[in-house]
């Protein structure tokens, strides 16, 4: 801030009467009446001056607040899932808030009305707000979380969050790409020229964002997280989901890829690479079979159930023996076979 600017609005919060000399500084001799009157009225200019400045804008006062974490909520249009931040995600932050001794970079906050539970929501600085909460939570329960107050309707906070968010890299393309579909939708009227303009963004790189704003959930299950689903890959995989027969077989190629990561992980084994995902994905209407990749649930690696055919005369389920599953884990997989079914279009109640 200038230096004018920070005497002005210093003038304002200032109670020159009475007041002590600040420390290390030598107290003058009193001045004489007339001096001090000429001193009082310059001060009063000086206060007025101030008001009218920061009342035109010309001069603006940021106000920093110290505040609990648990009284201020997250503001859900920002496409950060504050649900998958984690100390190992934020660790860097929230050592460098215990090294500087509190946070340093102020969050961006807007006041909320008829919420008894909040005060505040963050708009800005959402690793912030859950860095601080987990401090309050270990060890550290009188660290405060600081904001600064902004006046901001919708539209204006989420282009504030989507400028903060393009500068992280824990921010997945699929994050941004459904968090810019919803505000299409919630702040541009479902116009995405106007969008475009508003954010500063190239019209046909926020048409591609969109695009793969659409892959169905069915169809991302197959990558062990979200956030391996980037923007110039997973194009094509969106553009291929447009044509009816292809999203058919992508979506069983996915159920399949799906079952398998799931045996991986519970098996204590390496998920398989976005790359290999995407690369079986595409490749799968190309398979060329007009029957169906067999859906089958295992245990242990071994086949529980699986589904021989459906068609429109019904469905056919076989359960294999030897394979371990007691009772109830076979209606569950029987029941996991009907949900892929379903999901695949091949249902029964299709």
């Amino acid at each position: 801030m200038a230096r004018k600017q920070s005497d002005y609005l210093a003038a304002l919060l200032s109670d020159d009467e009475g007041e002590a000399p600040a420390a290390g500084v030598a107290e003058e001799q009193a001045p004489s009446p007339a001096r001090a009157e000429r001193a009082r009225g310059t001060t009063l200019l000086g206060r007025e001056s101030a008001l009218a400045r920061v009342a035109t804008g010309e001069v603006r006062q940021v106000t920093q607040l110290l505040l609990d974490p648990a009284r201020v909520r997250v503001w859900p249009g920002n496409a950060r899932s504050y649900n998958h931040l984690s100390e190992e995600s934020c660790r860097e932050l929230i050592d460098s808030i215990i090294a500087e001794g509190g946070q340093k970079v102020p969050a961006v906050v807007r006041r909320v009305e008829g919420d008894p539970e909040h005060e505040y929501e963050v708009i800005a600085g959402t690793r912030r707000h859950w860095s601080i909460s987990w401090l309050r939570r270990h060890s550290y329960p009188d660290m405060q979380f600081v904001a600064q107050v902004a006046q901001l309707d919708d539209e204006a906070a989420f282009r504030l969050a989507d400028l903060e968010n393009r500068a992280r890299k824990d921010v997945s393309d699929l994050e941004r790409a459904r968090n810019y579909a919803a505000a299409l939708k919630d702040h541009y009227g479902n116009h995405l020229t106007r969008m475009a303009e508003r954010l500063k963004l190239s019209k046909g790189w926020l048409s591609k964002m969109l695009k793969v704003a659409n892959i169905p959930d069915a169809v991302l299950a197959a990558f062990a997280s979200p956030a391996d689903v980037q923007l110039k890959p997973a194009y094509p995989l969106a553009q291929a989901l447009d044509d009816k027969e292809q999203a058919a077989a992508i979506r069983r190629e996915a159920a399949r890829i799906a079952r398998e990561q799931a045996a991986r992980q519970a098996d204590g084994r390496p998920a398989l690479p976005a790359a290999d995902v995407l690369k079986a994905l595409l490749a799968a209407p190309r398979a060329g079979t007009e029957t169906p990749a067999p859906m089958t649930v295992t245990r242990q690696g071994r086949p529980v159930a699986s589904v021989q055919s459906a068609n429109r005369q019904g469905v056919t389920l076989r359960l294999h023996a030897g394979s371990g599953a007691d009772r109830d884990e076979v209606l569950d997989a029987v029941r996991d076979l009907l949900g892929l079914l379903e999901e695949d279009g091949r249902g029964l109640q299709a």
